[in-house]
């Protein structure tokens, strides 16, 4: 019964252990991304375009480009899945996981759920790009090829 709980308690918190990193880093590439998109247009940084629905939108250059910087961050989490996870099955979970606490974290500082399409789209293209992109990495890792020793073979 103990090896059981330990073995348990090892499966449980490993998911933490990889869980924790992606949200370091999807939080830590969007802040470059926003810094870098802000440097071009002389902008400034503000937590409204991190978590503010109202600030992604098509009607604005502002808008426009933190979008890009949303949709560039889902390219960089996607290596992160590959760096961290290297499993293609669990790509999509992690990548709704990670989703889903930037959805909460939107709705604690805004006080209501994200009400703009444009919010709602966007975080679901970025969430179909890091998924799918993700899952490709990590499938052509899955599928390398084992190398095969040819040497010689000893007599048994």
């Amino acid at each position: 019964m103990q090896r059981f709980r330990k073995k348990l308690l090892a499966q449980s918190c490993r998911g933490w252990l990889c869980t924790a990193p992606l949200l370091v880093g999807n939080g830590s590439f969007l802040g470059l991304w926003l810094a870098g998109v802000d440097g071009l247009v002389q902008s400034s940084r503000s937590l409204d375009q991190i978590f503010s629905y109202e600030v992604l939108g098509f009607a604005t250059l502002q808008g426009r480009l933190s979008m890009m910087a949303f949709i560039l961050n889902s390219l960089t989490c996607a290596l992160g899945l590959w760096f961290f996870i290297r499993r293609g099955k669990q790509c999509l979970d992690f990548t709704v996981t990670v989703h889903f606490f930037h959805m909460v974290g939107c709705w604690v500082y805004n006080g209501h759920l994200p009400a703009a399409l444009s919010w709602w789209l966007v975080n679901v293209a970025c969430m179909a790009l890091m998924a799918v992109i993700g899952e490709y990495l990590c499938m052509r890792t899955e599928l390398r090829a084992i190398p095969v020793n040819t040497g010689p073979k000893s007599n048994l």
